[in-house]
């Protein structure tokens, strides 16, 4: 991945996160294969996990534990309210900024 797209990404991968989680409540490993599947595969485990430390600890989503088959269990993300209205400020932000640089263009 470029210099520059890596810089890009680092300030919008908490939405796009955020976003993988607003449908459905999952664990790390499935956001990082939805990830891929969307074109990001260039991001790292370790980046995805880090991000999901610190969203917790923000206090944007909620954690539970689930049985797992091959070894410990496995920490279950969702998305709480405070997580949801963020991602509704990233959207309208992320629309706001588009704008602008589409004018540019």
């Amino acid at each position: 991945m470029a210099k520059q797209e890596t810089e890009m990404l680092k300030g919008i991968l908490e939405g796009v996160v955020l976003h993988s989680l607003s449908n459905e409540s999952t664990h790390g490993y499935d956001i990082v294969s939805w990830l891929r599947q969307k074109g990001f595969s260039d991001i790292a485990e370790g980046t995805v996990y880090a991000l999901l430390v610190r969203l917790e600890q923000k206090g944007f989503l909620s954690v539970s534990k689930a049985p797992s088959e091959k070894g410990p269990s496995r920490k279950i993300y969702t998305v709480n309210q405070l997580g949801k209205q963020y991602l509704r400020d990233f959207w309208a932000t992320w629309d706001a900024l588009s704008s602008r640089i589409e004018n540019l263009k």
